[in-house]
């Protein structure tokens, strides 16, 4: 029995070494946010060109974040306080910290600078356009690798060129608001949503009201995906990977601001009014992945 016992005891240590360590890779996998950002150079490759507007499209402005810095030709860095827009609890920063290329990415971080989660102790980015690269109609694309987590809240999206706190003369909602992509991380991380802010004849706050696109399986986290917005005199659309799930007729008086130019918008914000608030649950640092974004000009008949 002594060797046979011997056998079996060393058999159960063996098999217990085992599951621990791929209990460790488990949550190693679910807690380290590392892991998400070393895989960038995979998911970045994995049919990187694949994407095709359409006969009827012609490439207007691209940026392919191909240099080793983000390009002030095309991009600001917004500065502002914590609280600034609806409550939110991170500070956006000019900070190589928090925006920067890596393999041909632009990288946008969301950084948790201390234990507490409150107002204040984070820190991302949220770049623009404004007064360098602005449309009136067109096909806007980015592919994009999205964060995820309660509390995290990523947008790709457009305000009127006229807006005042970029220079301009027109406040918002009058200004105009598209919404290409936004996550609520408190919601579902496999759903995005588009929406139109804007005023109404009567210069109240109106909106189209939120559209949403949800993944068969998975979330936005695990891999790239196509954000599009198809935009013209006469209606703006939503796409996600290629299929069209919104469309909003914009012919109407009301729909006034939608045929001036605007400008786009990249950023990771972090609680508010409208995130929910990030906890113990919520991984930091969170990571918005862009590989490319494409302005296209439909060709004229």
């Amino acid at each position: 029995m002594k060797p046979y016992f011997n056998r079996l005891t060393t058999a159960l240590i063996l098999v217990t070494t085992l599951l621990s360590c791929m209990n460790n890779d488990k949550k190693q996998s679910v807690n380290n946010p590392e892991n998400d950002k070393n895989s960038i150079k995979i998911a970045n490759n994995n049919n990187n060109n694949s994407y095709q507007p359409g006969s009827n499209w012609t490439l207007d402005w691209a940026d392919e974040f191909d240099d080793d810095t983000i390009n002030s030709n095309n991009w600001n860095f917004q500065v502002e306080e914590a609280g600034r827009f609806n409550e939110e609890w991170q500070r956006y920063t000019n900070s190589s910290d928090n925006a920067y290329i890596e393999d041909n990415c632009l990288v946008i971080k969301a950084i948790h600078e201390s234990n507490k989660h409150d107002k204040n102790q984070y820190s991302s980015a949220r770049i623009n356009t404004a007064n360098k690269q602005t449309w009136t109609y067109g096909k806007i694309v980015a592919r994009m690798k999205l964060p995820y987590g309660e509390g995290i809240w990523p947008a790709f999206w457009m305000l009127g060129a006229n807006i005042e706190e970029n220079g301009g003369d027109t406040t918002w909602p009058q200004s105009g608001e598209i919404d290409i992509m936004e996550l609520f991380g408190f919601r579902d991380d496999a759903v995005v949503e588009g929406n139109l802010h804007y005023a109404n004849t009567s210069d109240e706050y109106t909106m189209m009201g939120a559209e949403a696109y949800k993944l068969d399986k998975g979330k936005f986290a695990d891999t790239f995906h196509t954000f599009e917005l198809e935009w013209d005199a006469n209606s703006i659309t939503w796409f996600v990977d290629g299929q069209k799930f919104a469309t909003q007729p914009i012919t109407s008086e009301e729909f006034a601001a939608f045929h001036k130019d605007f400008f786009i918008i990249l950023n990771i914000a972090v609680g508010g009014s409208f995130a929910g608030r990030p906890d113990a649950t919520t991984n930091f640092p969170q990571y918005m992945y862009i590989d490319w974004i494409r302005v296209y000009k439909k060709n004229q008949s």
